[in-house]
């Protein structure tokens, strides 16, 4: 039997105006044309779906995942009306013109867009900084990493390969993706993502340059490495990183906080002779009180002052590296759907459909992060599945004005502006 379509109700709702005046709030048409011409994506002649349009779709269609390619581009088309001018005569293509359309576009301008768009938000000045965004002084981020099924087509297969199972493989193919998270507003920054048969080192590698003076870096003994180690506190943030278990830390200065001085080598050798050692501070513990802690934790940081960040204080901070699955749930469960996998059907199609994905859910963020603003709120007691539900059904009042006329967007934010 056929599969049914799934749709949205007939009739172009006013209500789904909304999901345009999100999107181009925060990523501006300006900036998207001048970034379709910067990788000569910029539609050449006159089309139905120009290259603009379809960034915005590629977007939006994280927001309406169960529905088809065809009641995305209605719900979207309605409301582009605002951006092209009400002169412009656009109409919803058939599934084949949309493919095409997305296969014109590809993933560069989308992960471009990303790049230079997607970045941490909170604001530490003001007469309501983000509360639950700091430690200190330091901004809280965490760095980890997750999965996403992809369509089993030959070609995705090839790009991204399938896990293997307890019984021969999976049955759909993987991408792989690390990033880095905004502990207190929940915004994913700096990802990297490759096929399942990168490792999630190989991308933490990759996305260190988003590092920097300022941030506390959490992250799990997966990705513990001494050359690691060393570049990610090179940008100039301060690390605090859980151990391996296998990992030699003897104790040559016993703190007033209970944690103690100790050094990292990148070889046996060094150690032995005590050569490009570098110092850490060690915090050990345990949670008796939690029961499914695991015996013992033992972190490292770079920090190395008890007074500047004592060791309980530390040791509470790690587990906020937690924030990051919420994030991924937020990304792969309310956005995406429970067992859902990304629809596109080759590699640089799955590579858009993820960035639109990466975005729609920094637009999203970005929305309750000025609506938590505004009530001097922490954003995480709102409700990302309620600000989808907002999003997908209210209307924006830039949806009714002409492009001609200075329109406001959602929050405040004057149209053209980041």
């Amino acid at each position: 039997m056929a599969r049914t379509q799934a749709g949205l109700p007939a009739g172009t709702r006013i209500t789904d105006y909304i999901s345009l005046g999100v999107i181009a709030g925060t990523f501006p048409p300006a900036l998207v044309q001048e970034l379709l011409a910067q990788t000569g994506k910029a539609s050449q002649r006159q089309r139905d779906l120009p290259a603009h349009v379809m960034v915005y779709y590629a977007i939006a269609m994280a927001l309406y995942l169960q529905s088809s390619c065809r009641e995305v581009l209605r719900c979207l088309l309605e409301g582009v009306r605002w951006l092209a001018g009400p002169a412009a005569h656009l109409k919803v293509a058939g599934r084949a013109g949309i493919a095409q359309a997305r296969a014109r576009l590809g993933s560069e301008p989308l992960r471009q867009l990303h790049d230079r768009v997607v970045r941490p938000i909170a604001v530490s000045e003001g007469p309501h900084p983000t509360r639950g965004a700091r430690y200190r002084h330091w901004q809280a981020i965490s760095l980890d990493g997750s999965t996403l099924d992809v369509a089993d087509t030959a070609e995705n297969v090839a790009a991204f390969g399938k896990p293997k199972a307890s019984r021969g493989q999976r049955a759909y193919p993987q991408l792989r993706f690390v990033s880095l998270v905004e502990n207190g507003t929940h915004v994913l920054f700096g990802t990297q993502l490759a096929g399942q048969r990168t490792s999630e080192a190989v991308l933490c590698d990759q996305l260190l340059p988003h590092l920097k003076s300022g941030m506390l870096v959490l992250a799990d003994r997966n990705f513990f490495s001494y050359r690691r180690w060393q570049a990610a506190h090179a940008t100039g943030a301060d690390l605090l990183w859980r151990a391996k278990k296998n990992l030699i830390l003897p104790g040559l200065k016993r703190l007033p906080d209970g944690s103690y001085l100790s050094k990292i080598y990148p070889t046996l050798k060094d150690r032995r002779h005590d050569t490009r050692g570098v110092a850490v501070r060690v915090i050990e513990y345990t949670l008796p009180a939690v029961p499914e802690a695991e015996p013992g934790y033992r972190l490292i940081t770079t920090i190395l002052d008890p007074e500047a960040a004592p060791a309980a204080e530390l040791a509470a901070q790690y587990h906020e590296r937690w924030e990051i699955e919420h994030a991924f749930d937020e990304l792969k469960t309310h956005l995406r759907g429970r067992q859902l996998i990304l629809r596109s059907k080759t590699p640089d199609l799955v590579k858009q459909e993820f960035f639109g994905l990466l975005l729609a859910h920094f637009a999203i963020r970005g929305l309750m992060h000025e609506a938590a603003l505004q009530a001097d709120e922490d954003p995480d007691r709102l409700s990302f599945l309620h600000a989808v539900r907002v999003i997908r059904r209210k209307l924006p009042a830039c949806a009714a004005l002409s492009p001609s006329a200075p329109a406001v967007l959602p929050c405040g934010r004057a149209r053209g502006n980041p």
